[in-house]
């Protein structure tokens, strides 16, 4: 599963630039956590909006229609096995699809669920806020148990580390720890290295006073990750709630959330050593540290959020899916989160959007010459 998404996942691109119309920044890889090297595409805007966006024009073009405020309920299948429709409502009635080729089920997780988030991993409780939309509830994984199909590492639950304490929702304006900002907790010091995997920077905040820590950078940082400019409303926001500032001190941005002045000074020195030796001698920065010697700075609060789970329907490399004696379901297919065997324990950034255009476009494909 792992060698199609990543051997499709050019073409996948291309076929988003080309056919979709997404726009994505020229020359600007990320390096999300947990990666090697910088390898993701940017989309405009760095949220989903611009993806989104353009899938929602490119299907009135085409003249797809679309059916919203419609809840799927039940796979149909005829009297061999085939799955041959879904069964809904729309405003208290019943709305059958019938599916002459195929059904594809791209419902998403469940990050949203907190009753089977628990069920699969009690940790995740409702402590936790989530960074997805309200409509993640696993009802796709539900409805494809129901007739039998097999699902794979629903206890594999990721959570984002960086997200506003209050709502949970996923803190894009922080995306400068992409290029330099770094991790201190209420005593000032660094823990983790800003870059390792999710679950690892997660787990660590976690373990700090207080369940929570401080997203430090400066404009030197800023100049280059361009966060604060393309997330205004999130700064206003934040800021309103006390939970972020800008200031032009390391004393005030101390003062700020009551952390140790000299304690906070001696971890940025070590950083500023370590930015010019090239060497991170605490955590092994994967990506190199910058100089943080020069205000202004931005500090914010954040917590981690559930923000996605990777187990869901087992499906094979032709986005079949399949029921629990590992055979395939005729006439089903799936893709994206909905799906459990693409991201292991714990899925790389960036990964989530080539997981759903490799497999969705494979599903779609499939589903067309079925026969």
């Amino acid at each position: 599963m792992v060698e199609t998404m990543v051997d499709n996942a050019v073409e996948a691109s291309e076929w988003l630039r080309d056919y979709v119309d997404v726009e994505f920044y020229p020359n600007q890889l990320f390096q999300f956590g947990g990666h090697s090297v910088k390898r993701a595409l940017i989309p405009k805007g760095h949220t989903g909006a611009e993806v989104i966006g353009k899938f929602a024009k490119k299907a009135e073009e085409v003249g797809l229609p679309v059916h919203t405020n419609t809840t799927a309920q039940r796979l149909l299948k005829d009297d061999k096995g085939r799955v041959i429709g879904v069964e809904a409502t729309k405003n208290g009635k019943k709305i059958t699809y019938h599916a002459n080729k195929g059904v594809v089920i791209a419902t998403g997780g469940f990050s949203a669920n907190v009753e089977m988030r628990k069920k699969y991993n009690p940790e995740l409780d409702e402590r936790y806020g989530t960074t997805g939309h309200a409509g993640g509830t696993g009802d796709g994984i539900v409805m494809a148990e129901k007739i039998k199909a097999s699902t794979k590492n629903l206890g594999y639950i990721q959570s984002y580390p960086i997200c506003n304490p209050e709502t949970g929702a996923i803190a894009l304006i922080a995306d400068a720890r992409f290029f330099g900002a770094i991790l201190v907790n209420q005593q000032g010091k660094r823990f983790v290295e800003e870059l390792d995997r999710r679950d690892v920077i997660s787990h660590a905040i976690l373990d700090q006073t207080g369940r929570y820590a401080y997203v430090l950078w400066n404009k030197d940082i800023d100049d280059v990750a361009g966060t604060v400019d393309m997330h205004p409303g999130e700064f206003a926001d934040l800021n309103s709630r006390g939970l972020m500032f800008k200031v032009d001190t390391l004393e005030e941005a101390a003062e700020k959330f009551n952390i140790p002045v000299k304690a906070l000074q001696a971890t940025v020195k070590d950083v500023n050593h370590y930015a010019a030796t090239g060497k991170d001698e605490a955590f092994n920065h994967r990506a190199g540290l910058v100089d943080l010697s020069k205000g202004p700075y931005w500090i914010m609060k954040a917590t981690p959020s559930v923000h996605h789970t990777m187990g869901g329907i087992a499906t094979n490399t032709k986005a079949q899916v399949l029921d629990q004696h590992d055979k395939v379901i005729p006439g089903l297919y799936a893709a994206g989160e909905v799906t459990g065997l693409t991201h292991g324990t714990n899925r790389l950034g960036g990964n989530a959007y080539t997981d759903i255009i490799v497999f969705g476009r494979i599903a779609g494909m499939q589903a067309a010459i079925s026969k």
